[in-house]
């Protein structure tokens, strides 16, 4: 699968934005969709949990999709399957601020990249934001 051609000063401040909304956290510790949030608390970033199956996850209140959530949203951090995508980012594009929608690695939807793009918003896909957080921010797990 391909990957997007951001630069790493591109990331880099995609890395800056501070609020988070991730699409399909999940509850359990086991997955990477648990592991990748809570690192990301840990450093210091407004995680919002977007599970329409959980009320809270990781002592944060979870929204049944983007458009629900009452703060602010840059970042889209998208762990569901990538044929769910567009539907998440028809849904996120209603809402105003957001910046980048961010596929994690082994994601990736045209429809999706093409429906934000033309909305004014950036794509990052098969990229973990972890990863990419430790390689270009110098954060440790």
């Amino acid at each position: 699968m391909k990957t997007d051609s951001h630069s790493d000063a591109e990331l880099g401040s995609f890395l800056k934005l501070q609020n988070i909304a991730v699409v399909g956290m999940s509850r359990h510790e086991g997955k990477a969709a648990h592991s990748v949030p809570k690192y990301m608390i840990n450093h210091g970033y407004n995680v919002i949990p977007v599970n329409p199956l959980a009320t809270r996850i990781l002592g944060r209140r979870s929204f049944s999709k983007v458009s629900e959530v009452q703060d602010d949203v840059e970042v889209v951090d998208v762990f569901r399957p990538s044929n769910d995508v567009p539907a998440v980012v028809r849904d996120a594009v209603g809402k105003q601020g957001i910046k980048v929608i961010w596929m994690q690695e082994g994601i990736y939807s045209d429809e999706a990249e093409r429906i934000a793009r033309n909305n004014g918003i950036s794509v990052v896909y098969n990229r973990c934001i972890m990863v990419e957080h430790m390689r270009l921010m110098g954060g440790t797990d």
